[in-house]
């Protein structure tokens, strides 16, 4: 339809943008515990991360949907070595599999820690089940896969949206009380300036996601529904991060020894919400563990006529051993790690993007 008239296809971008949501809203985001160390440990200045935030997510995730589109029928495309040059795409196309594989055992244990935080489920059982589901949704392919994490994404936004949006209303007057809780916060910062935790959390999710946003990219239908389906993510993104960034705040004293923010903050509302949040809790951690499964097993390189079945069951084993380590230790350790090493990734994304944006003038 879009290349026909000019015009997107909207259910086309609702889908896209769900897909695109759903990579970032994963155990760190959906239980709180990555809004809380990269946005709320810093106070008020969280407020500036959220501002670079919206301002990176808009550029970052167009700039590759559509490098995914334009290069949709180049066979062996590598996006990688298209924005950094053959040495350091050849770096960062070996990288991304050893961080992604970090970042799949975080979801994993986060998917642990909230079942066993609202139901007592021992967590082990709970990453167990959470490693069984993600395998499973890998097997079903990579178009059955956008359409059910699609969906996933929505559902989460709408309830993150709501315990966060309850929650701001109810204890607004907590906001001055706010700057109380610096003591307990700072201890939870990924870097020492709220600047470049602003980059951080950028780097992390664009370094990790990238290679799945250009192929969410290569299966649109025309460049505008890529376009407005990454513009739609990333906005409805950062606005969720901006409410639960307050309402975690408006708790920070206690937010800062919980490993599931959100789940205390729907519990507050009620029992039934805690409930029901829970389950979609560990359906945002499946929807990122999937994405991220996907993008691991398909870019290790297998012999010719090698299933990749065997890849995906050997990375599900060794997640799942990793997982087994505390949650909020792992975020406080791999997330900034993975973050500072998408960097320079980061950075040649942005200056082939800015430098054809002065050549389209």
């Amino acid at each position: 339809m879009g290349n026909i008239d000019g015009r997107c296809d909207k259910k086309a971008v609702m889908k896209y943008a769900g897909a695109f949501i759903a990579w970032v809203i994963g155990s760190g985001f959906a239980t709180g515990q990555e809004i809380l160390q990269f946005f709320t440990s810093y106070g008020y200045y969280s407020y500036g991360v959220v501002v670079l935030n919206l301002v990176g997510f808009l550029f970052l995730g167009h700039m590759l949907m559509t490098t995914g589109y334009a290069h949709k029928k180049d066979s062996g495309f590598n996006h990688f070595t298209y924005y950094c040059g053959k040495r350091a795409g050849t770096f960062y196309s070996w990288l991304v599999l050893g961080t992604l594989l970090l970042l799949i055992a975080v979801l994993v244990s986060g998917a642990g820690a909230a079942l066993s935080e609202y139901y007592g489920l021992n967590r082990y059982i709970g990453s167990l089940i959470t490693s069984a589901l993600v395998l499973g949704a890998y097997l079903v392919g990579f178009e059955r896969l956008i359409r059910i994490v699609s969906a996933i994404g929505p559902v989460i936004i709408v309830f993150t949206l709501f315990v966060g949006v309850v929650t701001v209303i109810r204890d607004f007057g907590n906001i001055t009380q706010a700057g109380e809780y610096g003591t307990a916060l700072a201890g939870l910062r990924p870097s020492p300036s709220w600047m470049v935790s602003s980059v951080l959390y950028l780097s992390l999710n664009f370094l990790s996601g990238s290679t799945y946003f250009t192929a969410l990219g290569m299966t649109a239908k025309s460049r505008k529904d890529a376009k407005w389906g990454a513009i739609w993510g990333a906005a409805t993104l950062v606005l969720s991060i901006a409410i639960m960034n307050t309402a975690i705040l408006l708790h920070g004293g206690t937010a800062a020894s919980l490993s599931v923010p959100t789940l205390y903050l729907a519990k507050e509302i009620s029992f039934v919400l805690g409930a029901v949040f829970s389950i979609v809790l560990v359906l945002g951690i499946f929807s990122s563990c999937s994405t991220m499964m996907w993008t691991v097993c398909n870019r290790i390189p297998l012999p010719p006529g090698t299933g990749r079945h065997g890849m995906a069951a050997a990375v599900t084993v060794f997640t799942y051993i990793l997982g087994m380590l505390p949650f909020a230790k792992l975020v406080n350790l791999f997330y900034p790690l993975v973050g500072y090493l998408g960097l320079v990734f980061v950075a040649c994304v942005l200056y082939r993007g800015i430098k054809g944006l002065f050549v389209l003038q």
